[in-house]
């Protein structure tokens, strides 16, 4: 290339650019371009970058894809043999990570990491709706739901949605008739364990729930609601 300054005339030759530089300048002036909202984003760079997370979900997934790898000890079934040998610690208890503080164990080692938070009492995951701390980020991601009003679970046999899967599951018994939760003193068997710790108390005779108007108390919480009417009504 010539370049002509007055009367001077001076060659300048443009410089050599290997190909993997011109493409990384190209790269640049897209993500440049996009940023600015001239340029759609791609499906498949889209893909990418969501591709480490994708692939931590599928890890503690246990795999996407059929799962040919079954345990011998129990009905589980997993996509690779690798997957296989940790979910046999269970079984075997061969290499897992207990906790020095209460003894649990652990198949993982970031699930030994995540326990070890009750115990120290860390809280490192915080709302930011609200300001409220949580020892692990998956009983964040659920109180979330408390300012989205997301309810993703739902019954198939009555169409009632739920914040949590233990909250359909507790439901369920309802349809089912299943009653897992038994008294040791007299027998008597319920669908959920809350009910059943209600229950104990008629043995026990514990009145947790008092009234503050007149101190009377009660053992659930209902009998005291019930109660507290005829103070409102007066």
């Amino acid at each position: 290339m010539r370049i002509t300054h007055g009367s001077r005339k001076t060659t300048w030759t443009a410089p050599t650019l290997s190909p993997s530089t011109c493409r990384n300048t190209r790269r640049r002036r897209r993500r440049r371009r996009r940023a600015r909202g001239k340029l759609s984003v791609r499906p498949w760079e889209t893909q990418r970058s969501e591709g480490a997370r994708g692939r931590r979900r599928r890890r503690n997934r246990g795999g996407e894809g059929p799962k040919r790898h079954h345990c011998q000890h129990c009905d589980k079934s997993f996509t690779t043999s690798g997957y296989l040998k940790i979910h046999q610690r269970v079984h075997t208890g061969e290499n897992l990570h207990s906790c020095d503080q209460c003894g649990a164990a652990f198949t993982l080692q970031i699930n030994l990491k995540k326990h070890q938070h009750i115990h120290t009492g860390e809280k490192p995951y915080s709302c930011d709706q609200c300001g409220k701390t949580f020892s692990q980020s998956g009983i964040l991601e659920i109180h979330r739901r408390v300012h989205t009003g997301e309810k993703p679970y739902w019954c198939d046999q009555c169409g009632e949605t739920f914040s949590e899967s233990s909250s359909l599951k507790r439901h369920q018994l309802i349809h089912t008739g299943d009653k897992p939760y038994s008294c040791d003193l007299c027998g008597k068997t319920f669908s959920q364990s809350g009910s059943l710790k209600s229950h104990r108390r008629v043995h026990t005779g514990e009145k947790p729930h008092w009234c503050e108007q007149c101190g009377k108390t009660f053992t659930v919480s209902s009998h005291l609601k019930s109660h507290q009417r005829i103070h409102t009504a007066s």
